[in-house]
């Protein structure tokens, strides 16, 4: 089959390799007819997560179902299904609680209770390197699914992919950052970061309650498409302190909910990349550091951006005089996805309005560099096997 293989940083083909199969009870494998490039993906393409070996990439996929092991009673082969981005099994003790990406069965080689980077990593994911299980992605013409009794969810046939694809990951991704606030109605939530999680979040927002939105970025393409997709009001932070309107915005007060849907890979200039080096950090926390500045006394800041390092001069004593309740993590997916297809189904929210390419696979390696590079105003990468 044909897939998307990272071999290093800056550096992933399309090749030919073996077709998976199936290697336990509860497998299915899955011809894949949609996959998604996602914001995350980039950080193992830019090196920001350590990945020793070949592996194909990839954790927003959909397709028809082609076979199943023994244990799997609830798919056929014929069946269409969209696939939750984390591995969970189902029946361990957080997956009860449903708390999936803390599943303690599919990552056995590096799960731990530490959620260090290189040591004691929770669930598994689909292609996100060795760490996060050494699972193949679906950015691939087939792959193979684990727990395939408890993840994938069928989805109805008059939808089309690109409808239904992005509740793989990005739209309980952006509903996860609103739900961790517990709004009650009528707040304003700032939204840093216009890219496809940061707008899945605004749609999560109004939907949830919410009396205001505001995104924020600092590329004008991405701003427009919030403005289009989520229906909110947009600051440029690159031309104006983006803190201080805000604040004048709400009063004095500052937003009742910030969300960091931009994590490590924030804009940085070359001395803050030199202090990355100089003190082994990741990234930057920048847009965290923002958040907290921004949200008024008691408010809540929700992190959907990821994080993969320790970082110096964290603003704790800034999270305590103001009392700032925090959440972050990777998104309860299984917790929330049949939710999510009903209001789709239901047509209360409309997820494939932020595609911008929807290319061949055989294209995904130029699409990476384009992603990566925020050229040809591309907010969202659809590839098509």
């Amino acid at each position: 089959m044909r897939a998307v293989v990272f071999h290093n940083p800056k550096d992933v083909r399309v090749e030919t390799i073996d077709d998976p199969r199936i290697e336990e009870a509860r497998d299915a494998i899955l011809r894949v007819t949609s996959t998604a490039i996602c914001g995350s993906d980039l950080h193992i393409y830019n090196g920001m997560f350590p990945q020793p070996r070949n592996m194909v990439l990839g954790h927003e996929f959909m397709g028809i179902v082609e076979e199943v092991g023994p244990g799997v009673k609830n798919l056929k082969k014929g069946d269409r299904v969209v696939v939750p981005f984390p591995i969970s099994c189902g029946t361990c003790r957080f997956c009860n609680m449903q708390l999936p990406t803390h599943c303690e069965n599919s990552n056995p080689e590096n799960y731990g209770p530490e959620g260090e980077l290189l040591k004691g990593k929770g669930a598994a994911l689909f292609g996100y390197t060795d760490l996060y299980g050494g699972y193949n992605g679906g950015q691939a013409e087939y792959v193979r699914v684990p727990y395939a009794d408890y993840g994938p969810r069928k989805v109805p046939d008059n939808f089309t992919d690109e409808q239904v694809l992005f509740l793989t990951d990005i739209f309980p991704t952006g509903w996860a950052a609103v739900d961790w606030a517990n709004l009650q109605g009528g707040e304003t939530v700032a939204v840093w970061g216009c890219g496809p999680v940061g707008i899945m979040a605004m749609k999560s927002a109004w939907l949830q309650g919410a009396k205001r939105v505001i995104g924020i970025d600092i590329q004008d393409y991405r701003l427009r498409m919030a403005e289009k997709s989520a229906n909110v009001e947009t600051i440029n932070a690159r031309n104006v302190d983006a803190v201080e309107v805000i604040r004048d915005m709400t009063g004095g007060y500052g937003a009742d909910v910030c969300i960091d849907a931009v994590g490590m890979e924030a804009d940085r200039t070359a001395m803050e990349k030199a202090m990355n080096v100089v003190q082994m950090e990741k990234g930057s926390m920048k847009v965290l550091e923002r958040c907290f500045d921004s949200v008024r006394r008691a408010g809540t800041v929700s992190v959907v951006g990821v994080y993969g390092s320790p970082y110096n001069n964290f603003p704790l004593h800034q999270w305590f005089d103001k009392g700032i309740k925090l959440m972050g993590g990777q998104a309860w997916v299984h917790r929330y996805i049949d939710n999510l297809i009903s209001l789709v189904q239901d047509g209360k929210v409309v997820l494939d309005d932020i595609i911008t390419h929807n290319v061949p696979l055989s294209e995904a390696s130029r699409m990476y560099d384009i992603f990566n590079k925020k050229e040809d105003n591309c907010v969202k990468v659809v590839l098509k096997p």
